[in-house]
This record gives C-alpha cells, sequence and structure tokens, in this order.
C-alpha cells in the first residue's frame, strides 16, 4: 500500500515509519503543521524531521505555510477542544494531498504519543477520510513510543517539551512554573 503519513516531528515518525516499513508499504512523510508556534519551533521540527528522513532515505514533502492568526482563530473558535481543530486542519490537508496525488491511503504519526487524545484524531480522521474519499489507515502507535523515545535520544533529535500550539507552550511552562 502506497500511504501518505503526515508527521507532526521526526522523534515522532521513528515508530510509525518503522511499522510501515515491517509492514512492507511504501510511504512519503507529510510535514504539514500550522498549529507550531512560534516560528522557530516550527523550523526548528521541521530541521529535525528533515535530518531524519535523510538519513533514513524517506520521502519528505513539507508544506511550509504558517496561516498563524488562521490558525489561532480556528483553536480559539473551536466549539469542543481546541485540540479538534489542530487535527481538524492537518488530518483534512493530508486526505486531501494523498488524494490528489493518488496515494492509497494516509496516516498520522500523531497516532505514537501517549499525550495527544488518540481517540479524537482517530475521529477526525475517519471524518477527514469520508470527506475527501481516500481511506484512512489506522494503527494505533503507542506501543512503541516508548521504543521511539530511546532511538531519537540515541540519535541526539530534538526533542520538543510541548504539543505545538501557543497554549499547549502556556500550559506547559506555566504548570512548571505553578509547581515550584
Amino acid at each position: 500500500m502506497k500511504i501518505l503519513l503526515h508527521t507532526c516531528c521526526g522523534p515522532c515518525s521513528i515508530y510509525p515509519t518503522m511499522r510501515l516499513t515491517a509492514d512492507g508499504h511504501e510511504f512519503s512523510m507529510l510535514y504539514f503543521n500550522p498549529n507550531i508556534h512560534p516560528y522557530k519551533e516550527f523550523k526548528r521540527r521541521l530541521n529535525t524531521l528533515r535530518e531524519y528522513a535523510s538519513l533514513k532515505k524517506y520521502k519528505l514533502i513539507v508544506d511550509k505555510s504558517y496561516p498563524l492568526e488562521e490558525c489561532v482563530r480556528g483553536m480559539l473558535e473551536e466549539q469542543t477542544v481546541r485540540c479538534a481543530y489542530c487535527y481538524r486542519v492537518r488530518m483534512e490537508a493530508a486526505a486531501l494531498f494523498a488524494k490528489e496525488n493518488n496515494f492509497d491511503a494516509f496516516s498520522t504519526t500523531l497516532l505514537v504519543s501517549p499525550y495527544q487524545k488518540h481517540d479524537l484524531i482517530k475521529e477526525i480522521a475517519e471524518a477527514a477520510a469520508e470527506k475527501m474519499g481516500i481511506p484512512f489507515y489506522y494503527e494505533d502507535y503507542r506501543i512503541g513510543y516508548q521504543e521511539g523515545v530511546d532511538i531519537s535520544k540515541t540519535l541526539e533529535m530534538y526533542r520538543q517539551p510541548y504539543c505545538g500550539c501557543v497554549f499547549s507552550e502556556r500550559d506547559r511552562y506555566e504548570k512548571q512554573h505553578h509547581s515550584k
């Protein structure tokens, strides 16, 4: 199967790409993450992913668009949880790109993190698949999370300390500040 793998960062791509390779799938990674703030963080995650993709000789497609105002507005206006906006914008973009570029399905590295809202990601990706008319390839990659962490540390990869959006950055450091 030819799969488009939406990829949030280098460390999170390790286990999913290992699984897809082991299962005999052909895949390309898509970096589309307009939710990551600030811009320096966006670039740092992209550069780490580029280094890993180059090391492993993986195909990497990069969308450098950075619609800051649109993204923040979308998160603030989200009716459920702000993460739903981030998941939806990325899964719909991945599904559309996969459909337009003759992939058999799409998936996401977001499914590897035990810190993400796994069921919500799956639900939103399945809705994007239906909307765009292309299958969503689901696999619960969380089983390999620690293995990916260990490999990323061995490779001395940059590991981000928060999810990506400006709100998660605030929440991450605000919690640390209050715990002192």
